[in-house]
């Protein structure tokens, strides 16, 4: 019985007493549900009709005022072409602030843009990566990315933290990291994860992004197989999305004091290791750090995130990009799963977008602030 596996990404991971959130077919469901009662196993049933909540979402939408991007709407999940025109503009209108730039080219031929973000003060500053959208159908992400960039420049002026990370800090945002898999989930399949590059020997698309870097590469959760959600590519950095920002990365990792990844769903708040169960070397400074943010986070709706090494706190997974960022010299390399638990998954609704950004924008400034403070 083929189901798509929402959390977690892999049935290795499932074990007993575990919740597990699967996405089935209508006529699938007629055999599953039996299946399950059968097996007393309890389940609920959270979306009745996905292609319904799917038209809800995407559906009604007239033309969003394209050309008018001072009236941007941030509180929307925007198209490929909307986030690159909106990249675009602000590079234009904040030159002061904003500096676009490739770091490459997608499988498909896509530019994958990064904005630059801060006051040219001084020649040498340090730096903080983030990067949105690694899995395609996990919208949440690049709103956020967006979110993030608009409240530095609507607020750099008029709220002192901000002012100081912005001129202390350089921070580059990439909206949507995967930018084929995101394309494709607007066009073909909502709720495709993974890149688009075409295997030969399969008739399967994509590779898992987040399993195909050179950390522990194919090893405990991740896949060989190229029709797995989880799939580690033939080779690391097999994917030219992944290659262009470890190569990014590299080149600037003596600058880049923090890596921040944003994914969804499962409301935590991840450092490394997630390949291992181990303890890394600056794990107080870390774990303070993940305390304050998910402390601040709380503190605008009550939304309680668990926070802890990636390991234990989700489940164990090589290739990730926060191990690689972290084995490559970035001390402080947080992933965030950020909203919800599992009622909407990666149907997160759009009113939603607010206090989800808000909140993690609060836990974001809490682990930047606590970069420029140092800890030992």
């Amino acid at each position: 019985l083929q189901v798509d596996l929402w959390q977690p990404s892999s049935p290795f991971h499932i074990v007993e007493g575990a919740v597990t959130d699967v996405r089935v077919t209508e006529n699938r469901s007629q055999s599953l549900l039996p299946f399950l009662q059968q097996a007393s196993i309890p389940y609920t049933v959270l979306i009745s009709d996905l292609q319904e909540a799917i038209e809800n979402q995407t559906g009604q939408r007239p033309h969003r005022s394209r050309r008018s991007l001072s009236e941007y709407n941030y509180e929307v999940y925007h198209t490929l072409e909307e986030i690159q025109d909106w990249m675009y503009h602000l590079n234009r209108t904040h030159s002061d602030l904003v500096h676009m730039f490739s770091v490459g080219k997608s499988y498909e031929g896509r530019p994958l843009f990064v904005l630059k973000l801060g006051k040219r003060s001084r020649p040498y500053k340090k730096a903080v990566w983030m990067d949105c959208g690694i899995h395609a159908r996990e919208w949440i992400g690049p709103a956020f990315c967006q979110w993030f960039v608009k409240e530095a420049l609507q607020t750099y002026q008029t709220d002192p933290a901000m002012r100081k990370m912005l001129t202390q800090l350089y921070f580059y945002i990439m909206p949507v990291f995967n930018v084929d898999g995101y394309h494709f989930s607007w066009t073909n399949d909502r709720f495709w994860r993974k890149t688009r590059s075409k295997n030969t020997r399969f008739r399967c698309h994509g590779v898992d992004a987040n399993r195909n870097w050179k950390v522990k590469w194919c090893d405990e959760g991740a896949s060989f197989h190229p029709c797995d959600d989880t799939y580690c590519g033939p080779f690391p950095e097999s994917e030219p999305e992944v290659k262009a920002v470890a190569h990014f990365l590299r080149k600037h990792r003596k600058q880049i004091k923090a890596y921040l990844s944003f994914h969804a769903y499962a409301q935590m708040l991840l450092y490394p290791y997630s390949y291992k169960y181990e303890t890394i070397p600056n794990f107080s400074c870390v774990e303070s750090a993940a305390y304050n943010a998910v402390n601040a986070l709380q503190s605008a709706y009550g939304i309680r995130y668990r926070y802890g090494p990636a390991s234990s706190t989700l489940y164990v997974s090589s290739g990730s990009s926060m191990d690689w960022a972290y084995k490559n010299g970035i001390p402080y390399a947080f992933a965030f799963e950020l909203r919800d638990t599992g009622h909407y998954g990666f149907l997160l609704p759009e009113t939603l977008i607010k206090p989800t950004c808000t909140e993690t924008m609060l836990a974001v400034k809490n682990i930047t602030l606590h970069l420029l403070k140092k800890c030992h």
